[in-house]
């Protein structure tokens, strides 16, 4: 599926793997070698997310259950725990520099297109 940012009209990523179990959300981006640019990882739910085991940095999106942006994290580097953001309903994992190349913004609105 693709991720939009329909605030600004702007795509985010062009391949966006649905993390949806357990399994899956726990292994999250643990042992890629890094994220390929358009691409994403959206974990739901989620609330909190960490980067111990990975050897690069990511951007994050969180966003509430309406797709809104409500906390982002750019660059956030190896071996770091993100804050828990208690109305999070997913948080969308980036390539690093994705959230300034796109212009997100808090309050933006992004949805899934299959």
């Amino acid at each position: 599926m693709r991720a939009i940012n329909n605030t600004r009209s702007t795509p985010i990523a062009l391949t966006v793997v649905h993390a949806r179990t357990l399994w899956a959300r726990s292994r999250g981006l643990l042992g890629r070698d890094r994220l390929e640019p358009g691409a994403g990882l959206l974990l739901e739910p989620c609330s909190g997310i960490h980067t111990v085991g990975m050897a690069y940095p990511i951007d994050a999106l969180f966003l509430n259950r309406d797709g809104r942006v409500i906390h982002l994290v750019d660059r956030m580097k190896p071996m770091r725990f993100s804050r828990y953001i208690l109305r999070a309903h997913s948080v969308l994992e980036l390539p690093p520099g994705t959230i300034q190349q796109t212009g997100t913004l808090l309050g933006d609105r992004v949805v899934f297109e299959k």
